[in-house]
C-alpha cells in the first residue's frame, strides 16, 4: 500500500514540475508583453493541461482503486493461504501425528508378525510330530485291526464251535434222558407209602394188596400181577428227609402197567387208609419239564381244555373240537396272546409259572 502511495505522489509531482515549467515561460512571455494571438495560445495551452491533469489524476485515482481492490484480494488470498497454510500445518500434524501412530503399529504388526511366525514354525514341528504320531497310530490301529479281526473271526468259530458243542451236549442230554425214560417204560412210582407199613410184608405183596383194594378187575386168573422187580428209592433213607421214600415197580408186562395207569389217573388210590399215588417212573429232568407245566395245567383242567402231558414234557389241550400241542411254555404263550378271552383266564397263572 506505501508503495502506491510513493508511486501516485512522484507521478504528481511530475506533473506540478510540467506545469510549473509551463507557467515560468508565460510569465516570461508575460514579461516580455506578450501579444493578443500569443495569449489565446497561452490559455488553450492551460486548458489543455488542466485537462491532461484531470485525466491523470482519474487515471490515477482508478489505478489506485485497482491497486486498492487488488491490495484488498490479496490481503484476502493471503489471509485465505494463511488459514489454508495453518490447516494444511495442522493435517500435517495429524497426518505426523497419524503417520507415528501407523508406524508404531506397523512396528508392533511386524513384532507380532514375528512372534506369530515362530509360533507358526513351532506348531509346524508340532503338526508334524502329530502327523508321524497319527501316522504311527493308523499303521497300529490298522495292525490292531487286523489283529481284532482274527481273533473276532477265531471267536467266530470258537462260538460256532461251541454253540455245535452245546446243541451235541444238548442232543446227548436229550439221548441220555430218553434212554433213561425208555429204561424206565414198564415202571411204575409209588409216592406216600409211609416207611411204617408192614415190615413182614415184602414190598410185592404190599403192592399186590394196593391193586386189590383199588383195581381188582385188573389181576390176572391167578390172582396176582406179575412184577420183575420192585425196591424203594433210594436204597438207604435219609434221617434228614421228611417224606417217605418211593417205590419203583417193574412189569413184566406193559398192558398191564398202562391199565394200572390209567386206574390211577382216574381215582384216588388208597392203602390202610392213606392216599398214595401211582404215576409213570421218569428221569428227573422229565419230572422237572412236567411241574413247569403244573399251575397251567391245573388252569386248563379249571377251564375245560382237557389237558395232558405228553412224553416227554408237551402240554396238549382240546380247543373247540381241535387238539394243541405245545412244546415249551412260551409257545402257548404265544398261543394265548391270539386269544384275548382265553389269556385272560390264564395270565396271572402263567406270570406265575414263568418264575417257577
Amino acid at each position: 500500500m506505501s508503495k502506491q502511495r510513493k508511486k501516485s505522489q512522484t507521478i504528481l509531482s511530475y506533473c506540478g514540475d510540467k506545469e510549473d515549467q509551463n507557467i515560468q515561460p508565460e510569465e516570461d512571455n508575460k514579461a516580455k508583453a506578450p501579444t493578443s494571438k500569443d495569449s489565446k495560445k497561452n490559455m488553450n495551452q492551460s486548458q489543455a493541461l488542466g485537462e491532461l491533469k484531470r485525466d491523470f489524476e482519474k487515471q490515477v485515482r482508478e489505478v489506485e482503486e485497482k491497486l486498492r481492490v487488488t491490495q484488498e484480494n490479496q490481503e484476502k488470498q493471503v489471509n485465505s493461504l494463511l488459514k489454508e497454510t495453518q490447516k494444511n500445518t495442522e493435517e500435517n500434524n495429524t497426518l505426523k501425528n497419524s503417520l507415528t501412530q501407523t508406524a508404531k503399529e506397523v512396528q508392533k504388526a511386524n513384532e507380532e508378525k514375528n512372534v506369530l511366525k515362530s509360533k507358526i514354525g513351532q506348531m509346524e514341528k508340532e503338526v508334524q510330530k502329530i502327523t508321524e504320531e497319527n501316522t504311527s497310530l493308523k499303521i497300529r490301529i490298522e495292525q490292531l485291526v487286523a489283529s481284532d479281526f482274527m481273533r473276532n473271526q477265531d471267536t467266530v468259530k470258537q462260538i460256532q464251535k461251541n454253540e455245535k458243542l452245546a446243541n451235541n451236549v444238548k442232543y446227548l442230554i436229550g439221548k441220555t434222558t430218553d434212554l433213561k425214560n425208555r429204561s424206565r417204560r414198564e415202571n411204575l412210582k409209588i409216592t406216600g407209602l409211609s416207611e411204617s407199613h408192614d415190615q413182614k410184608k415184602s414190598l410185592d405183596i404190599i403192592f399186590q394188596e394196593i391193586i386189590k383194594e383199588n383195581c381188582p378187575d385188573i389181576l390176572e386168573p391167578e390172582g396176582k400181577i406179575e412184577i420183575e422187580r420192585i425196591h424203594q428209592s433210594p436204597p438207604e433213607r435219609d434221617p434228614q428227609r421228611k417224606t417217605p421214600r418211593n417205590i419203583v415197580a417193574k412189569f413184566q408186562s406193559s398192558q398191564v402197567k398202562e391199565k394200572i395207569l390209567q386206574a390211577a389217573r382216574k381215582k384216588q388210590f388208597k392203602y390202610c387208609g392213606n392216599t398214595i399215588r401211582i404215576t409213570q417212573d421218569l428221569a428227573a429232568s422229565t419230572l422237572r419239564d412236567h411241574r413247569a407245566w403244573n399251575i397251567i395245567f391245573r388252569r386248563a383242567k379249571e377251564t375245560g381244555l382237557q389237558p395232558r402231558i405228553t412224553y416227554p414234557a408237551k402240554l396238549s389241550i382240546i380247543l373247540q373240537g381241535e387238539k394243541w400241542s405245545f412244546s415249551e411254555i412260551e409257545d402257548f404263550q404265544a398261543f394265548l396272546m391270539k386269544r384275548l378271552e382265553l389269556n385272560r383266564k390264564f395270565d396271572f397263572q402263567i406270570q406265575d409259572s414263568s418264575g417257577t
